[in-house]
């Protein structure tokens, strides 16, 4: 009574003496801590990529520094749709939807974190890192866009409504471990890094944006993607300025007709627009309209440029300052 229990690996060899038979071998190697590690490790990552980790004998449960490109993912107007749906439909959605996402992270080795609500933190990094950390978000990012699109074709053939979502990155050196109480302990990220994250997933909805990634990772990229720098902003909480780019890989011609032609202007745009030539921005980011009039990022520089053009500042820098998280 009172003894500990232990998890052991079992392996039986027999006993030779020459050429008798004199008995068996019991070797008895205890895996218990490995065993627990495993177990933990499995919860936010493929089950092999666990079992790597611990055959490699590192132990970050304790606490770690590490350089992560973190993502943040969440539904957009989510409220509403769970008030369409109820609860047993809202439970079943986040079921499939979660399913389908973790399944997007998980293939390109991501670490998955945690769900917050209808909300997925994830990391690319942990718990060893590799040479293209940030691709792999990318690549995740673009392929939980089109899963969730291809979704939705199946939704709407059963009248379901669809489902929209924004996605922030950002690669950063974070705080990982195991935190927590003694009764309920969870292995997460803290640091800046995370926060910027997940404010340049709300941002998403400020620049009618599904993709938006840090300057910190765009220049981390060895692939090449399809992206236009949005804009140079403060977020709140910091003073220093971030550049921001959207991906969007994840379009088709039919989503996005004339995709380069509308980045190249828009480009030029956004060059203008810093220097302050309100006018020639506007007509550059008309071209973008003309060529794809749902551009609504085109769209709201137009109107940006109207209202600065009206009301000049003084001391004009091109940063926009994000009040909201």
């Amino acid at each position: 009574e009172g003894a500990d229990t232990v998890s052991v690996n079992v392996t039986a060899v027999p006993l030779r003496i020459e050429t008798k038979d004199e008995g068996t071998i019991l070797l008895l190697e205890n895996i218990s801590s490995e065993k627990r590690v495993r177990s933990t490790m499995a919860r936010y990552m493929d089950p092999e990529l666990a079992d790597r980790l611990v055959r490699g004998g590192e132990d970050i449960l304790g606490g770690a520094s590490a350089v992560v490109t973190l993502l943040f993912s969440d539904i957009r107007g989510f409220t509403s749709l769970t008030e369409r749906l109820g609860p047993q439909a809202t439970v079943s959605m986040l079921n499939e939807y979660f399913t389908l996402m973790v399944d997007c992270i998980q293939h390109e080795g991501g670490m998955l974190d945690k769900f917050i609500g209808d909300a997925i933190m994830a990391a690319f990094g942990l718990p060893q890192p590799a040479e293209d950390d940030e691709d792999r978000a990318v690549r995740t990012a673009i392929a939980m866009i089109r899963s969730l699109d291809e979704w939705n074709r199946s939704r709407s053939a059963d009248g379901k409504p669809p489902i929209d979502m924004g996605i922030g990155l950002n690669t950063d050196a974070v705080v990982a471990g195991n935190i927590g109480s003694p009764k309920r302990m969870d292995f997460t990220m803290i640091g800046d890094g995370v926060n910027l994250a997940a404010r340049l997933e709300s941002a998403c909805k400020q620049y009618h944006a599904r993709i938006l990634i840090s300057d910190l990772t765009f220049r981390e990229l060895k692939g090449v993607y399809r992206t236009r720098e949005v804009d140079r902003v403060v977020v709140k909480g910091k003073s220093e300025p971030v550049a921001v780019h959207e991906v969007l890989d994840y379009h088709t011609d039919q989503t996005f007709p004339h995709l380069m032609d509308v980045v190249n202007d828009f480009r030029d745009g956004i060059t203008s627009y810093r220097r302050g030539a309100w006018d020639a921005a506007i007509a550059s980011f008309r071209r973008c309209l003309h060529a794809h009039p749902g551009d609504a990022l085109s769209a709201i520089y137009v109107d940006r440029c109207e209202q600065l053009r009206a009301n000049p500042p003084a001391d004009w820098d091109g940063i926009w300052v994000m009040t909201a998280k």
